[in-house]
């Protein structure tokens, strides 16, 4: 091993998402180690909203062992504060993991930057909140988008860096293409895409063809897709559009329009009015089938004009619009030929003209999205060593 500091490694949140990190994290380790110009990455942290391991001899934990040691921890969990308070003290640069989707957590993000600890994430929150807390966090950070001025002065000598590809597309590479284009000069026109594996399925599954008879009702084809796994325990966190929503309100600040929240531009739920005060996601797949017929109607209109329905998302840059619902598409569209539960992502610029990037694949999922937080943790790496 060379003589560079260790990097050592906080990880908040190991569900599903942190289950598949930690299980990267562990190759990531053995591979960095058994190359040229070795580097030592430690894991020294894992925490869940109840219980919490922290290394503090930082020589590292067992990261295959580390769950059941958890699970088995009875030791109290100190305020978050604290605990960062004592990174700060390690003997080497800390990089904090954060795979929870947490409000709460995403508000310490500027504080954590400022005391020289690097974060990655594929917490929404934290970059489709407000306004304020978006600049804060990039007015802290080592390395500000291409729309920011690096602050002056800065606020610690060494401020952390931030990266948070997985918030749009899970693995897919948007942030980092989007980032490659404005950083070299290009100009981003439009950005249009399905950015919802949960949305892609049900409407690929709904409307599979240009006939009305083809896919299942609309209820049942959203029951399949909750039975399959492919929503969240309750569909109408998916039905309302507002995770769309947030992913477009990151895309739209990276590209400079400064959208105030999720909730400041044009949503489509696909929620029925009538069902919006259900009490429970139960309740509410359980009255569904009686508003079949709307959705129905839908399609058949679609189907009239020979085209299919499906749920997207955009950005018009030039005319600072963004929106997010049903639209309709020739069969031979990218976005209509999209299969299964893939995003895929058209982004229009002034070098690519009217034929898009496209960027598409599988854009939800514990694994692929731990690829990109595994990803964006191996570039703050490479800047740290």
């Amino acid at each position: 091993m060379s003589g560079a500091k260790p990097i050592f490694i906080a990880v908040v949140g190991v569900g599903g998402v942190g289950k598949a990190f930690l299980g990267q994290l562990e190759q990531l380790r053995k591979r960095l180690q058994q190359q040229n110009a070795p580097i030592d990455i430690r894991l020294i942290l894992v925490r869940r909203s109840n219980k919490q391991i922290l290394q503090k001899e930082w020589e590292g934990l067992d990261i295959q062992n580390v769950l059941t040691q958890l699970d088995s921890s009875t030791e109290p969990v100190p305020p978050f504060e604290e605990t960062v308070d004592h990174l700060t003290t390690a003997p080497g640069n800390v990089v904090l993991v954060d795979n929870t989707s947490s409000d709460t957590l995403a508000a310490t993000y500027p504080s954590v930057l400022h005391k020289g600890i690097s974060i990655v994430t594929p917490n929404k929150k934290a970059f489709s909140s407000t306004h304020d807390l978006w600049t804060s966090i990039f007015s802290s950070a080592a390395n500000p988008t291409p729309l920011h001025s690096s602050p002056s002065p800065k606020p610690t000598a060494h401020p952390g860096y931030i990266f948070h590809e997985s918030t749009v597309g899970a693995g897919l590479p948007v942030l980092s293409t989007l980032a490659d284009l404005l950083a070299t000069g290009d100009q981003i026109t439009k950005i249009e895409g399905v950015f919802s594996g949960t949305m892609s399925f049900l409407f690929n599954a709904f409307m599979p063809s240009l006939s009305p008879t083809e896919g299942g009702t609309f209820s049942a084809e959203v029951t399949k897709a909750k039975n399959l796994g492919y929503t969240e325990p309750d569909t109408r966190d998916d039905l309302n559009g507002l995770d769309v929503a947030r992913k477009l309100t990151i895309l739209a600040r990276l590209v400079g329009l400064p959208i105030a929240s999720p909730n400041a531009f044009p949503v489509r739920s696909l929620i029925p009015q009538e069902l919006e005060s259900c009490t429970s996601g139960d309740d509410f797949l359980q009255k569904l089938p009686d508003y079949d017929a709307r959705m129905h109607e839908l399609k058949t209109a679609a189907a009239a004009e020979g085209k299919l329905v499906r749920f997207v998302g955009s950005i018009d840059v030039v005319a600072a619009e963004v929106k997010v619902g049903l639209e309709r598409f020739e069969p031979s569209h990218p976005i209509a030929a999209l299969k299964g539960s893939d995003n895929i992502i058209n982004l229009y610029t002034k070098r690519y003209g009217s034929n898009p990037l496209i960027i598409q694949g599988a854009g939800a999922g514990a694994e692929v999205t731990a690829m990109g937080v595994t990803a964006d943790l191996l570039r703050v790496i490479r800047l740290l060593h």
